[in-house]
């Protein structure tokens, strides 16, 4: 009888010290050479958070959506050719991996990241690629410089991050600029340049992430903005109702050993 009751303190306390620990995906436990990318899947994990992915190759051109992962180190070539690169040129944190997000207006595919079960969501890092920050500090063919001429331009661009529970519905949406000229002192415009975390718990239990952006620069066919984000270090914790529930449920167990052993004595 005593060993039962020593084996439920020892497995209910285990219980909670594993559900307390944050699920972090870093992207450093996928395999990729130095310099180089992935993104011809349909998806991938890191620490069993999903990743979207939709990948075609026409042949003579290729289009993707969601999400794909990189270590490019090159930041300071402008350019398309140049669009799975962090801008601060590499991982949060001098780690390798980090994840290129991209959104793809003409098929609706937001760049979405997708738990095992309902999470609450700490939050993440992010930044901006090299791609996107250029356009918007130098302009080019397609897009504006930021600010204009004058500089005085209120430009923005906005990333959204909305949860979703697990029956799909919205528990919020927190918004992150990573380009603000809307300053009266054009010495307080920005472009996001560093690692930033962004704080989601305002978000409360979510199944999913979805990504989505709105940027001052907007033609015909939608945002002339690069709407692409660089993303690391996913956190989320299993929700307070869930470690209760497995309490609970290891509790009905070892409840259901001594009674056992009871009726054996």
């Amino acid at each position: 009888m005593f060993r039962i009751h020593i084996l439920l303190v020892s497995l209910f306390v285990c219980l909670l010290t594993t559900t307390a620990r944050a699920q972090l995906a870093t992207f450093d436990d996928l395999p990729l050479p130095p310099e180089s990318y992935a993104n011809d899947s349909q998806g991938f994990s890191s620490a069993q958070v999903g990743f979207n992915n939709t990948y075609t190759d026409f042949g003579s051109f290729e289009t993707w959506a969601g999400f794909a992962y990189s270590n490019i180190t090159d930041n300071p070539t402008p350019g398309f050719g140049n669009q799975y690169s962090a801008w601060p040129g590499g991982g949060e944190g001098g780690s390798s991996n980090y994840a290129v997000g991209f959104y793809d207006d003409f098929a609706s595919v937001a760049p979405t990241i997708t738990f095992n079960v309902e999470k609450a969501v700490i939050g993440m890092d992010v930044t901006n690629t090299t791609y996107a920050a250029l356009t918007m500090l130098n302009g080019d063919s397609f897009s504006k410089k930021f600010g204009g001429a004058s500089g005085d331009d209120p430009d923005f661009f906005t990333l959204h991050i909305t949860g979703r529970d697990a029956l799909g519905d919205v528990t919020g949406v927190v918004d992150f600029d990573l380009a603000d000229y809307r300053f009266v002192d054009n010495e307080q415009d920005y472009i996001v340049d560093a690692w930033t975390f962004v704080d989601l718990t305002a978000l409360g239990a979510v199944k999913s992430l979805e990504l989505s952006f709105s940027s001052s620069d907007v033609g015909s066919f939608g945002i002339n903005t690069p709407v692409y984000v660089a993303v690391d270090n996913v956190q989320a914790v299993p929700t307070p109702g869930a470690a209760v529930m497995g309490a609970v449920g290891l509790m009905l167990v070892a409840g259901g050993a001594r009674r056992r052993a009871r009726r054996a004595s």
